[in-house]
């Protein structure tokens, strides 16, 4: 499973989706360079196919924006930190990615998960050894610090569920290149290592 994060404009989306991409994360964050409104993220994501994961992308947001972005984009997921969900109402349907953090995994691993640096956005690569045990626990959808140059030494070595990239297929913060997308996703399905997408997976 491949996921690219932050899509921003209309171009990048379809050159994610041309190249076979299994997920497009759309980022619900003021701080982030890669911020959209709801009705931005509905525009940008008009023509995903169905098979193609839309993901809510947030970071300990407001319970009106969740409510706010889940009436209005009606996303396939939502991604943010695992202590999030505790205080969020999220709908029978819409897959649950909690983010677990490097240095702070729980004793409870959930079924399916994206496993990062302790801050999002960084480009900052975790340790594949320790993220290679986590693997074994759960569905890991390994980020941070991945690019077209490693991400097939990552799957080598961890072995997760999916790989998801944003910052390294930018040409600056914020702004996605379409080669370096198509070049990431080639990269990534070429490793052959990815266990299989089961769009009958939830969390």
């Amino acid at each position: 499973m491949v996921k690219i994060c932050g899509m921003t404009d209309e171009r990048a989306v379809q050159a994610a989706v041309d190249a076979g991409v299994d997920a497009l994360g759309f980022v619900f964050f003021d701080k982030s360079p890669r911020n959209l409104s709801p009705e931005r993220a509905v525009r940008l994501a008009a023509k995903v196919p169905q098979h193609v994961r839309r993901v809510a992308v947030m970071l300990h947001p407001d319970a009106r924006l969740w409510d706010e972005v889940s009436r209005v984009l009606r996303p396939d997921v939502l991604q943010t930190d695992a202590g999030d969900f505790l205080y969020l109402s999220v709908e029978h349907g819409v897959e649950k990615w909690p983010v677990l953090r490097e240095g702070a995994v729980p004793d409870h691993i959930p079924a399916t998960f994206v496993y990062e640096g302790p801050k999002s956005g960084t480009g900052e690569t975790v340790d594949w050894e320790i993220a290679a045990e986590i693997a074994r626990q759960g569905q890991m959808i390994l980020a941070g610090g991945l690019g077209v140059d490693n991400v097939a030494t990552a799957i080598a070595k961890v072995m997760p569920y999916g790989v998801d990239v944003s910052s390294a297929v930018e040409s600056q913060p914020g702004v996605k290149d379409v080669d370096k997308i198509s070049a990431f996703v080639e990269a990534a399905k070429a490793a052959g290592n990815l266990r299989k997408h089961d769009n009958e997976i939830g969390a």
